[in-house]
């Protein structure tokens, strides 16, 4: 049938192709189609014949067979920079699991602290504790290891290590923190192995190389030493980087067999003295171990000691009462010393290290300590875990070389849970060994000053100290230059982010492709690092860093997967959320426990970066845990406001600005933006909305400008909220479903701020059409509205001005004009405004009572304002009511009669707003030239007139008369005074009373109580009012009736209501109590 198929399809194109050349015409146009016809059938011949209905997709959207070979091909390496005169290099070797993750692991977690204090926390927190500790930071460090290992099973692992892991799961903002934080930790850990280096060499190797004299007698002398020795070793190390990297990487394998053979030699040496060794005794009187004492001279008899304690002829006290002894210092592990090192001897500094806890024995009761050593540091169980953590970091070490892994998902998990298990095993066995093995007096000292300055692991090896010696330094040199590699190019990772603007400078790399701005930064914090001198002060520094980095990453897993984030789908079967709560729950109480002040500055600088990267740093979007724990939140809490409408106390305006666009699609009112600012005081939801008229299918790439136009402007005036454009047949229309539809459950806007329609006499009945059937939706919908008038002239954000602030109470509808100028006066710029509450009563009113009513009122609402009362008396209607309301109706008339268009009907407008030029006798009765006579009179002390402030005079070309039409409309200060006329309101009802204006048609009573009341308040309003602010007052509700007369009235009414003011923000009430007297 296939065949068939074709045959058929083949026999179609051949009757086709011929009907083109059987005319005896040519068609140029047809031979023009014929040709594209042919050229879509030859493009179709490339495809598959079972792939025609997708023909068009196959553009933009790949086969399924090209997507895959992509996936499949997939590069997770970071390209390195390239040499133009290097010769190309060969495939990196993909590494497996334990050349590439595990022994790097081991390399880092072994440390300096292995070494040198290792023995000291035995010997102090005693075997139980010197356990828990150190299972404690194993513990943290598992923990961490299987999060890390979901992250590392969870999609392809990028290169660049654990930075990208932590932050493509966190976020940009705690994705920029860690990575500073973890960019810190490596760096201090630098310094650290340096001081631990110096250490090693000065302390035990050569102490004859001390610049500032014997530092076993002066600590500060010690010090020292370290700071002039670190800065010269960090030098050094800082060169090496720098000239090169490739010697880095090959000394990394010395020192990780240095790492190893010492740790085997130790071993060896464990149980080569099982039955301890007569190489190292120790001096002691009474309790107390001494130092610097020769073991031949260790008896009373002899004068050394004699001399020491009995200087000038008297003797110490407790030298007299006790004597002095020879105590073996390895005893080895059949001596059952481990008995006496079970217990904690914790230590107040400036305490003798002594056997026991009584108060004799540790407390210095004299000046002088007579070589008797004491300890320097105040220990307890919290600060040996701060100082031991340290030497369990190093597990992202694999991680970090991820881009040359040959199966980075495999190879991560199961390399860094055995190196943590073996470094674990070594570490714990440690400490029951050593607990086993070696006196607690020796274990405790620490820099081996009791047995003439000797490392006390080095003294446990086989064959011989110098193999730890010279191992230990060597693998802490190793160590450091890592770190010193490591530290610039994570700094570089974070600053080719973008998610940091200030570290951008350090990108860039040299011309070798190295970051050597990044390298010089880290020699200067390492150098901070260095100058404290002490590792027991930077060790629990660094841990902190650690500590919250790891704690990151367990938080990133939790929230992962409490989420249950679509693309979490690990594939490491060991991982369960409560590891990682019990992981991140550990990190924090063991930064708070080691040192909280630490522990503070940690976090602290934390949320300084997170926050920084919050407000100036770049947006990034990486499908981050944060993004969906934020959108789980809101969901959350938006399910919570649906549950009821907010009570009176929690009602505040969530705001939807309704922006008009002009012929460009730029907003036609820039500061209706600054308004909605300055009323939400930067707090709230804004919502900006245009609407476009149009069919969306043609113009959708117009709208998405015009959005991005106005996400533009909400940014320049500080708007914090959302926008969009709706693309709709009638602007009318698109307006209404916005207000129905925007806004998600509890979170839907409340209050509507809309334009007002300047030109709406000149464009006709569209325009009021539009303001009117907006107003009532808005008030359909319950929600309130606010028309801000004169808007160009409202003050810009920046700006701070002074004044009153009048509010024009005549009805109420929930409080709203009263809760509007205290959210104003939240803003800077009308700060210092001052309120003015005015309120009309009548002739039956009390108007006394009124104004006590009033401010009691205002006294439990808390708002501080002038009150004023105004009487407006029941006076009769002036003929000049009858006039304007005759001139409005007879215009509406013309119109209706006319049939006009846009164009025309602003024509008919100018002739009949134009009284200069008109004859006295005209048949049609021009009450305009009586509006205006009326006004000029009346109100001489007020310029200010209403134009759109968009819209440029309409016609250059038109004569003198015609720039000053619309005396009504135009600003008078821009466009020339209003011509001043010596008539008064007396005289200009006696014209219409004489004659001179004469008509038959009378004015329908409903417009002419409606004029009265607008012209009356207006008067009213102006005279107390002119020269506030701005003037908020009630906006009348609009007509029931669905009548173009009516609705034009409504507006005429409006515009005589404001006249002569020029801020004016009109309110009306969502129907709903919105501020309270109660608490």
């Amino acid at each position: 049938m296939q065949s068939n198929k074709d045959a058929k399809d083949d026999s179609d194109e051949m009757e086709i192709i011929p009907s083109e050349h059987n005319g005896t015409v040519h068609d140029t146009k047809n031979e023009d189609s014929g040709d594209i016809h042919r050229a879509e059938e030859n493009q179709k011949s490339s495809i598959d014949p079972n792939l025609y209905l997708y023909d068009d997709d196959l553009a933009t959207r790949p086969h399924i067979s090209t997507f895959i070979s992509s996936i499949a091909n997939y590069e997770n390496t970071i390209p390195a920079a390239t040499d133009p005169d290097a010769k190309p290099a060969a495939p990196s070797a993909r590494m497996g699991t334990l050349i590439g993750v595990f022994l790097p692991c081991i390399q880092n977690i072994f440390g300096v602290i292995l070494f040198i204090r290792l023995t000291w926390v035995v010997g102090t927190a005693g075997a139980v504790c010197g356990f828990l500790i150190v299972l404690t930071c194993c513990c943290v460090t598992m923990l961490t290891a299987i999060s890390m290992s979901a992250i590392a099973t969870n999609g392809v692992v990028p290169a660049g290590g654990s930075y990208f892991m932590i932050s493509r799961s966190l976020g940009p903002e705690f994705g920029g923190a860690v990575g500073m934080l973890f960019y810190t930790g490596t760096t201090l850990a630098a310094a650290m192995y340096i001081v631990g280096a110096v250490e090693i060499v000065l302390t035990y190797m050569a102490p004859w190389a001390s610049i500032f004299g014997d530092f076993t007698k002066d600590a500060d002398a010690m010090y020292n030493n370290f700071r002039v020795y670190g800065t010269l070793l960090l030098i050094f190390m800082g060169l090496i980087v720098f000239v090169g990297v490739k010697f880095v990487n090959k000394f990394a394998t010395v020192a990780l067999a240095c790492v190893i053979l010492s740790i085997i030699a130790v071993y060896v040496g464990i149980f080569d003295n099982i039955h301890g060794n007569e190489k190292l005794y120790m001096c002691v009187l009474g309790k107390r171990l001494l130092k610097d004492i020769p073991i031949e001279n260790c008896t009373k008899e002899d004068s050394f000691l004699r001399d020491i304690y009995c200087p000038e002829g008297r003797c110490e006290e407790y030298y007299l009462a006790n004597n002095v002894t020879k105590v073996k210092g390895i005893k080895g592990l059949a001596s059952g010393v481990f008995y006496d090192n079970i217990f904690p001897s914790f230590l107040e500094k400036g305490q003798f290290i002594s056997y026991g806890k009584n108060a004799i024995d540790i407390e210095n009761t004299n000046d002088q300590t007579y070589n008797q050593i004491m300890a320097d540091i105040t220990t307890s169980f919290t600060l040996l875990i701060g100082i031991f953590f340290p030497s369990v970091t190093g597990i992202m070490a694999g991680s970090n070389r991820s881009g040359d892994l040959a199966d980075a998902q495999k190879s991560i998990p199961i390399g860094t849970i055995c190196a943590i298990l073996t470094t674990s095993t070594v570490y714990l066995s440690s400490v029951m060994f050593f607990a086993g093995t070696v006196d607690n007096l020796l274990l405790r000292d620490k820099f081996g000053q009791s047995i003439g300055g000797k490392l006390v692991v080095a003294n446990i090896a086989w064959p011989n100290q110098w193999v730890i010696l010279i191992g230990s330094f060597l693998s802490t040199l190793g160590a450091g230059l890592q770190s010193l590699t490591g530290a610039p190019r994570l700094l570089q990772a974070i600053a080719r982010d973008e998610i940091i603007p200030f570290l951008a400078p350090f990108a860039k790399s040299s011309s070798r492709g190295e970051p050597t701005r990044a390298l010089l930064l880290t020699i200067c914090i390492c150098q901070c690092g260095i100058l404290l001198g002490n590792v027991d002060l930077l060790a629990p520094l660094l841990s902190m860093f650690f500590l919250m980095c790891y704690g990151f990453v367990n938080l990133a897993c939790a929230v992962q997967t409490l989420l249950r984030t679509p693309n979490w789908r690990p594939r490491f079967k060991f991982y369960h959320w409560s590891l990682s709560l019990i992981g991140l729950t550990l990190c924090i109480s063991v930064m708070i426990m080691t040192s909280w002040y630490f522990a503070l500055i940690a976090m602290g600088m934390a949320i300084i970066i997170y926050k920084y990267i919050e407000y100036r740093g770049a947006e990034k979007e990486w499908g981050d845990g944060i993004r969906g724990m934020a959108l789980t939140a809101a969901r959350y809490s938006l399910l919570r406001l649906e549950e009821g409408p907010p009570h009176t106390k929690n009602w505040r305006p969530q705001i939807l600005v309704l922006s008009k666009l002009n012929d460009n699609l730029l907003p036609k009112y820039r500061k209706i933006f600054s308004f909605a600012t300055q009323l939400k005081a930067g707090k709230g939801l804004t919502i900006c909305v245009s609407v476009i008229k149009g069919d969306h299918t043609k113009i959708s790439n117009k709208a998405v400008d015009a959005k991005s136009t106005l996400r533009k402007y909400m940014t320049d005036e500080k708007v914090k909220g959302f926008c969009d454009v709706l693309v709709a047949q009638q602007i009318g229309e698109g307006l209404s479903s916005v207000i129905q539809t925007i806004g998600l459950g509890g979170m839907k806007p409340n209050t509507v701020i809309i334009g007002w329609p300047y030109s709406w006499r000149q464009e006709g009945r569209n325009s009021w059409k539009t303001f009117i059937q907006t107003v009532r939706t808005v008030a359909a919908c319950h929600m309130a509205l606010m028309v801000p008038k004169g808007i160009n002239f409202y003050p810009e954000s920046n700006h701070k001005i002074g004044g009153n602030i009048d509010i024009w109470w005549i009805v109420h509808d929930g409080g709203l004009l009263m809760l509007l100028p205290f959210l104003l006066k939240q803003h800077r710029t009308w700060r210092n405004c001052k309120l003015r509450i005015f309120t009309v009563a009548q002739i039956e009113d009390n108007s006394i009572q009124m104004k006590k009513d009033l401010k009691t009122f205002l006294y439990h609402l808390r708002i501080e304002a002038d009150v004023e009362v105004v009487e407006m008396n029941n006076s009769d209607i002036s003929a000049y009511t009858y006039e304007r309301t005759l001139m409005m109706e007879q215009r509406n008339q013309m119109l209706r009669a006319l049939g006009l268009n846009k164009k025309e009907n602003s024509k008919v407008v100018q002739t009949i707003m134009d009284f200069k030029e008109t004859p006295s006798d005209n048949k049609m009765s021009l009450v305009q030239t009586i509006v205006d006579h009326h006004y000029d009179a009346t109100k001489t002390a007020s310029k200010v007139r209403f134009a759109d402030p968009t819209i440029e005079e309409i016609q250059h070309h038109d004569s003198q008369n015609d720039e000053k039409r619309n005396s009504i409309d135009l600003d008078g200060p821009e466009n020339g005074d209003a011509p001043e006329s010596t008539s008064n309101k007396d005289e200009s009802t006696e014209k219409a009373d004489g004659g001179d204006f004469k008509s038959s048609v009378k004015p329908d009573e409903f417009n002419v109580r409606r004029m009265h009341t607008a012209i009356k308040l207006n008067e009213v309003i102006v005279e107390k009012s002119q020269d506030a602010q701005l003037v908020i007052m009630n906006l009348p509700g609009p007509p029931r009736e669905v009548r173009a007369e009516r609705e034009s009235n409504y507006m005429e009414f409006l515009e005589v209501l404001t006249e002569g003011l020029e801020k004016v923000l009109m309110v009306r009430g969502g129907g709903r109590e919105v501020i309270t007297i109660y608490s």
